[in-house]
């Protein structure tokens, strides 16, 4: 049986930190005791921080890699595991690949076509085979306003790892983009378009989600049902959108756009999840409400890196020095996300959970990850 023991080590454990080792064997945290005695044959940490591995439930950053530039498409093969060796480098263990499902065609310069059954199919067979070194799971994105989402959700089932369904609104004029002056910014930027072109798309949005709309939202939670995935909201605005989504089962409420939305979710028991890069870069790029006042109103549960890995990690030693908390500002990567993704064998340091654990020195504000281990087994 493959044993590591980690020693002198700052142990992060769920409610305090200790000076102390871990031992790791068959997959799980055989043992964790305090104290400075390091067991022969172990890893000196020379008092870096261990923590559980982080668990990340919604990141874009496999895109980065399918599509490094604009119109330039990367092997898919490559691109995942491209993707699953930087998220292990970042101390990430645990990944939700977040896939968008339902295209739009009616608008020529900025739609988009299907590709998450095929990206998929794809994730899961490297997975089987053992290529990949965390731990993927999927999370389907359902654009509500678009043109092929109920046809595109009967492609998944129960057995193809979904976690996570979220409801994804992105009709011009309201959540993320209430503010079309911010939409037109990027979806210009992205597409190229001219001032005729964005208005026509805005138009085409609008009556796709006028036309389609209701149906895709109740298609969408039901799909989510059916694969046993946890229903996720995305850019709830008003307490009144919060209740709706309270209505339909959904326990973790995506980057809340304000926070009335956010004080929503915590009177319906929702976990709010905010931005990583949100908080490390003192406000949202949408102009939405900052991660750093829900933090001090005492609204953020759950950090996400979004677009940049690395970020995670950041983050969440961010908020430990901001609450005086560190085990609280690492349960945001850890515990938390494990507990709202239905995952109950790892995210703490604990005996008999998974051993998914990482070693980090801080750096200032930076830190600097020294190891990664998924299972047991070294990584990174």
């Amino acid at each position: 049986m493959t044993e590591t023991i980690l020693s002198n080590a700052m142990l992060v454990l769920p409610d305090r930190v200790i000076h102390g080792g871990l031992r790791m064997a068959g997959g799980r945290i055989a043992e964790i005791a305090e104290g400075a005695a390091a067991a022969p044959g172990s890893i000196d940490c020379q008092g870096d921080l261990v923590l559980p591995g982080l668990v990340e439930l919604h990141t874009d950053n496999l895109e980065r890699h399918l599509q490094p530039r604009p119109k330039v498409e990367w092997p898919h093969q490559a691109a995942i595991v491209a993707h699953d060796a930087e998220l292990a480098s970042t101390g990430i263990t645990t990944v939700f690949d977040a896939l968008r499902v339902g295209s739009a065609f009616a608008s020529s310069n900025a739609g988009y076509g299907e590709y998450a059954r095929a990206l998929a199919s794809e994730i899961l067979e490297l997975r089987t085979r053992g290529a990949l070194r965390i731990s993927h799971f999927l999370h389907l994105r359902a654009e509500i306003c678009s043109e092929t989402l109920v046809k595109e959700m009967a492609k998944f089932g129960p057995d193809d790892r979904i976690g996570i369904v979220s409801l994804m609104d992105h009709t011009p004029g309201q959540r993320q983009f209430r503010d079309i002056g911010k939409l037109r910014d990027y979806v210009m930027g992205k597409n190229g378009l001219s001032d005729a072109e964005f208005d026509a798309h805005v138009e085409s949005q609008q009556a796709l989600s006028e036309r389609l709309g209701t149906l895709h939202e109740a298609a969408a939670v039901n799909e989510a049902r059916r694969y046993g995935a946890v229903l996720a909201s995305h850019d709830d605005t008003t307490a009144g959108q919060v209740a709706v989504s309270a209505r339909h089962g959904v326990r973790l409420a995506e980057f809340p756009t304000t926070a009335e939305a956010a004080r929503a979710c915590r009177d319906q028991g929702i976990a709010v999840m905010m931005g990583a890069p949100n908080l490390i870069r003192g406000g949202s790029h949408s102009g939405n409400v900052a991660a750093r006042e829900l933090a001090e109103a005492g609204l953020l549960d759950i950090l996400s890196s979004d677009y940049v890995p690395s970020s995670l990690l950041t983050a969440a030693l961010m908020l430990g020095d901001l609450w005086d908390d560190l085990p609280r500002g690492v349960a945001t990567v850890t515990s938390a996300p494990a507990m709202a993704a239905g995952l109950a064998d790892r995210g703490r340091l604990a005996v008999g959970a998974r051993a998914d654990v990482i070693r980090v020195a801080r750096l200032g504000v930076a830190s600097a990850v020294h190891g990664v281990w998924v299972q047991g087994h070294r990584v990174s």
